[in-house]
């Protein structure tokens, strides 16, 4: 998800919520301690230079169960974000801390803004040479067709 979609969704919403993987909810009482933009640079496996930029919204709760957040205040959030650090519609990655800090992407399904796992990959699997899965055949079920070759059959 983008921060143009977020804010299309936010306008239409009454409260926020958002959904964790496992399908429970962060507590209602939820802060956004930071909306930002994160750059990376980095070198692939291959060699290649690589860039990444998202923006980053950093979900934390804590013992202030009076506290909730209301779309528009964060629609104000984001915005002051897009002037003030120059962030464009870039995709929005989510760092939540369960049992240590996860980072997510980022859906919607209609209700509630739902944190997606994100997996790693390899980059330069053309230059890394990363083998195919194969599919493991027992040879002792192999039977033998017709005019297949047999031993002394003279086919070899």
């Amino acid at each position: 998800m983008t921060i143009e979609q977020i804010k299309k969704h936010l306008s239409q919403l009454e409260t926020i919520a958002f959904e964790l993987p496992d399908g429970t909810l962060v507590p209602n009482h939820f802060h956004v301690t930071e909306v930002g933009k994160i750059r990376k640079d980095f070198i692939d496996c291959g060699g290649k230079i690589r860039e990444e930029v998202v923006a980053n919204f950093q979900l934390w709760d804590s013992d202030d169960y009076d506290h909730r957040l209301h779309p528009e205040k964060l629609v104000n959030i984001i915005q002051l974000s897009q002037d003030k650090l120059g962030i464009g519609d870039l995709d929005i990655e989510v760092e939540y801390q369960g049992s240590t800090i996860g980072k997510y992407g980022l859906d919607f399904d209609g209700k509630n803004f739902v944190l997606t796992t994100k997996q790693t990959d390899c980059l330069a699997k053309e230059g890394c040479v990363v083998p195919e899965n194969k599919l493991a055949i027992d040879l002792s079920m192999m039977t033998a067709d017709a005019g297949s070759c047999t031993p002394g059959g003279g086919c070899c």
